[in-house]
Parts: structure tokens; C-alpha cells; sequence
């Protein structure tokens, strides 16, 4: 009898396993959506946009003429509606669901509000740094490349 109710119980968990499954992956990426949310991420993509396009005018001082442009293309693909999605798969992907809950936490405190404030900042700065000692050091590299035997 036992043996029967233990095969009936196996047979029902493997039936509604996909529903569990599904209903684990939509609470994992609503905890990615939060997080975002409380990161007020869809309020920085139009600060990411700005400086994008002035990287992109620094770097390339003949597009001035076309600010505009560039400000519109990349508000048109660079907003939240249009990476939402994505970029909740990317959260879900690298952080567990308690892992988001727990950062989310995170950045609900003063600490975490001003990580969320200075970070993408910092980060532009960051790549700035970096791409200005890579430019100051062309010529090593330019050296090294030129000392590497040309392999097919």
C-alpha cells in the first residue's frame, strides 16, 4: 500500500513540477525587477545616454555637428522599455534570487542610495582612466605588436 502512495506522490511532484519551476523563475526575475526598480535604473538610462553621446563627441569631435542625432538614436534603443527584459535576464542570470533580495535590501539603505548614486559615475570615470593610459602607452603596445612574429 505504501508502495503505491509513495508512486502516486512521485507521479503528482513530477506532474506539477513544471508550474512550481515556472513559478520559481518568475519570482526569481520579479526580484531582479525589484532590484532594478529600487536601483532606479530606468531613471539613469537617460544620464548614461547623455554621456554616452559626449564620450562618443569627445572622441569624435567631427560628429558635434550631429549631437542631436545621436541623442535621439540612442534615446530611442537606450531606454528602459526597450532593455527592461534583457536586462532583468541578466540580473536573474548572475545573481540568485536571495542574492537579489539581499542587494535590494542593499541598496534600500543610505549607504546602498548613495553606492546607487556615485557608482555609474565612478565607473565612467574608471573607463576614462583606463582608456587614457592605454592612449598615453600606444606606442608600447604599437612596439610589442610589432616585435610579435606574424603567425598565420
Amino acid at each position: 500500500m505504501s508502495m503505491r502512495l509513495y508512486s502516486c506522490l512521485i507521479t503528482v511532484a513530477l506532474l506539477f513540477y513544471p508550474y512550481v519551476a515556472l513559478g520559481d523563475a518568475q519570482s526569481h526575475r520579479k526580484a531582479a525587477e525589484t532590484l532594478l526598480v529600487v536601483m532606479e535604473v530606468d531613471q539613469s538610462l537617460p544620464q548614461i545616454t547623455a554621456q554616452v553621446v559626449e564620450t562618443q563627441l569627445q572622441q569624435n569631435p567631427q560628429l558635434a555637428s550631429q549631437r542631436e542625432v545621436l541623442q535621439r538614436f540612442l534615446s530611442k534603443y537606450l531606454n528602459w522599455e526597450s532593455v527592461k527584459e534583457d536586462t532583468i535576464t541578466a540580473y536573474a542570470q548572475e545573481f540568485t534570487e536571495p542574492e537579489l533580495k539581499k542587494l535590494t535590501e542593499f541598496y534600500k539603505t543610505p549607504v546602498g542610495k548613495k553606492a546607487n548614486e556615485k557608482m555609474p559615475q565612478l565607473a565612467f570615470i574608471s573607463g576614462q582612466i583606463g582608456l587614457k593610459k592605454a592612449q598615453e602607452n600606444q606606442a608600447e603596445l604599437r612596439q610589442m605588436l610589432g616585435d610579435q612574429p606574424n603567425k598565420p
